[in-house]
């Protein structure tokens, strides 16, 4: 608990840092109005802020996120989605890129620490980017132990099975096909960094914020992990060749499909596969034959190794787990995948905010 403390200490001197930054670059003056309010309809804010212009305030909800890549500015876009356009990302640092991102591509207002920002309301628009952090370089998150792809096998399996948490290792290591001596450096680091306690005693170790973690791996996996899955792009003739198609055994729809099945609202322009290694020659092999597939190193349907053994959702058979569909759309930094990602986390992740 008191590392939990020392974490939202963290953010709520990025907040304090970043709005003085805001009022270095630009003059405008903010506030902080509340921290953690208590907001309808199971949103969520890490605090409200307000800003006073010519005599008008403006109020925005607060989401604080490190970010070091884009994949990380749309997981904080669809966080902030329930306000509309009263949500703002505070951040330690964007580059010029990032925020140019922000603005030109996910219309992202932001404030960050050295005093770059993006915001737009009735009667206000700020647009500074360029600078630069002062004497040291700017931090850089998911380097550490959880950054590392046998952490994520780890964790990943444990956010989709959360009995996993308390299992013996070697059920662990069975879920996510990692070595033995790794399992118990992945509970310390997540131990250490604020994200687990527990694991002296039987059946005590819980997770204690593990919306946090889902938005750390979702945001490193396809940095640290997914380039590992040995990735391979085709492309198919028939664009719709997927509504009727044979899984080979041991594949499972990730990506925009699985997200059409979830949602029923998104038209797949990709196709995403994960097949078992064991079972991947023959089942390529049998897609090419009867569905006509080319290698395309930019085709539309992409291949990778399934990296977990543990079975499908008995409702969703030929489904990847819902957090595997959830990263797989942001991971495509496509802003028509980011609402449809929203629905997927509200729907079936924000039940993991609550200790396992």
């Amino acid at each position: 608990m008191e590392r939990t403390r020392a974490l939202r200490a963290q953010d709520w001197k990025i907040l304090e840092d970043a709005l003085a930054a805001l009022e270095r670059a630009t003059g405008l003056k903010a506030a902080v109005i509340a921290r953690e309010p208590r907001i309808p309809q199971g949103a969520r804010a890490d605090a409200v802020i307000e800003i006073a212009e010519h005599g008008k305030r403006h109020r925005l909800f607060v989401e604080i996120k490190p970010i070091d890549r884009a994949v990380a500015l749309a997981t904080a876009k669809q966080q902030l989605a329930p306000f509309g356009g009263q949500g703002v990302l505070i951040t330690r640092y964007l580059t010029a890129e990032l925020a140019t991102h922000c603005r030109a591509t996910l219309d992202l207002p932001f404030i960050d620490t050295v005093g770059n920002a993006y915001l737009r309301a009735p009667g206000l628009y700020v647009f500074t980017r360029g600078e630069r952090p002062q004497g040291t370089a700017a931090r850089v998150v998911g380097t550490r132990g959880g950054g590392t792809a046998t952490a994520l096998r780890v964790v990943f399996a444990v956010l989709c099975k959360p009995e996993l948490l308390n299992a013996p290792y070697r059920d662990i290591v069975a879920a996510a096909g990692v070595a033995l001596g790794a399992v118990g450096w992945v509970f310390f680091d997540l131990q250490g960094r604020g994200y687990a306690m527990g694991g002296q005693r039987a059946r005590d170790r819980r997770l204690v914020e593990p919306g946090r973690l889902i938005e750390e791996w979702v945001t490193t996996y396809p940095i640290k992990l997914r380039p590992k899955l040995t990735p391979a792009r085709f492309r198919a003739p028939d664009p719709t060749w997927w509504e009727k198609t044979r899984l080979p055994d041991g594949a499972l729809w990730g990506g925009e499909v699985a997200a059409n099945t979830l949602t029923g609202q998104l038209k797949p322009a990709t196709c995403t596969l994960y097949i078992d290694p064991a079972t991947r020659r023959d089942g390529v092999a049998m897609l090419v034959k009867e569905h006509r597939l080319r290698a395309d190193p930019v085709g539309e349907v992409e291949i990778l190794d399934r990296f977990w053994t543990f079975p499908a959702d008995p409702q969703q058979p030929t489904l990847v787990p819902p957090l595997l569909v959830y990263a797989d759309l942001l991971a495509t930094l496509d802003p028509r995948n980011l609402e449809i990602a929203r629905r997927i986390r509200e729907e079936h992740l924000d039940h993991a905010r609550r200790p396992a």
